[in-house]
């Protein structure tokens, strides 16, 4: 993205291990920005725009190569219910993109001279819904409803340029049916990621299941599991590498657990850099963090990675 020279990130993951970001909530709200609005970090795409070139630049000078950009509740539907016109929601949705591509721009400023890579992230129809329904899946839409849904945002995104289109936290087989529908014919590549509980996905299918539909899509260039508890990490990722062939994408939570009711995260966080080497071991090639995972949780990973 930020090179003509710089490899593909599909080669780059044929050849080793690459370190991706951390949640980009947490460093907003560390940062001090209020993300409790329904379309979350998305509102600041229209309210902030520096500030999520901020966050991402934070991420890449801690040591990530990939900056996955604010666009996982950025879609038409959700900025309609603000009030905000097609045209416009067009161009913030695009927006998330360019602020990316201007932090990593910055970063080589600053004198990081590695490949850093954009992944325009695609959030679950659930998403969009903000009522919790993303860790469940089953809305009730069939696999074309939902491809319906996600095309419109991907063409928008595909004409931007990232690096790759990342589908994440998806809860549900067949929402990841719809994503590889919808993502035929677009020039960007992408990775599929679900959320998953224990050996399967959010809505209850078995992992292998779920990972065989992407293992002969060749718009998908990897495949794996995010904004899960790190210890259901390794298994996962056995089965990504095994039923799909593919390069495995991993950025779990910190291991702590968000309360609906108290609107605030319990529990300790459990995710180490014993972990990361792990998984690493176990064939993951892009490792990172999401949820309450910030830039120390990142550089971390950098040091395990690469001593």
């Amino acid at each position: 993205m930020t090179s003509d020279t710089a490899p593909l990130l599909a080669d780059a993951l044929a050849t080793g291990t690459l370190v991706l970001d951390g949640g980009l909530s947490n460093q907003l709200g560390a940062a001090g920005h209020d993300l409790s609005d329904e379309l979350w970090s998305a509102r600041l795409l229209a309210d902030r725009p520096e500030a999520i070139a901020e966050a991402h630049l934070a991420y890449y000078e801690a040591g990530a190569d990939v900056a996955i950009t604010s666009s996982y509740q950025a879609t038409f539907e959700g900025f309609a219910k603000r009030g905000i016109e097609r045209d416009r929601a067009a161009e913030l949705i695009a927006a998330s993109v360019e602020l990316a591509v201007d932090a990593a721009v910055e970063a080589g400023r600053r004198g990081i001279g590695r490949p850093l890579y954009v992944a325009a992230s695609v959030g679950p129809y659930g998403a969009m819904l903000a009522d919790g329904s993303e860790y469940r899946g089953r809305y009730g839409l069939s696999v074309a409803e939902l491809a319906a849904f996600h095309r419109p945002r991907l063409e928008v995104l595909d004409l931007v340029g990232p690096n790759v289109l990342a589908f994440e936290t998806i809860p549900d087989a067949d929402e990841a049916e719809a994503l590889l529908r919808a993502v035929r014919g677009l020039r960007t590549p992408a990775w599929l990621s679900y959320s998953i509980e224990g050996d399967r996905t959010r809505a209850g299918q078995p992992l292998e299941e779920a990972f065989a539909l992407a293992a002969e899509a060749d718009e998908i260039i990897a495949v794996g599991v995010n904004c899960c508890a790190p210890e259901d990490v390794e298994g996962a990722v056995e089965i990504a590498a095994r039923v799909t062939g593919k390069p495995v994408v991993v950025y779990p939570n910190s291991g702590e657990t968000w309360d609906a009711d108290a609107r605030a995260w319990t529990g300790r966080a459990t995710f180490t850099a014993e972990q990361v080497e792990g998984w690493r071991a176990s064939g993951a090639r892009l490792i990172g963090g999401c949820c309450r995972v910030g830039p120390e949780a990142i550089a971390s990973i950098r040091r395990t990675l690469t001593p």
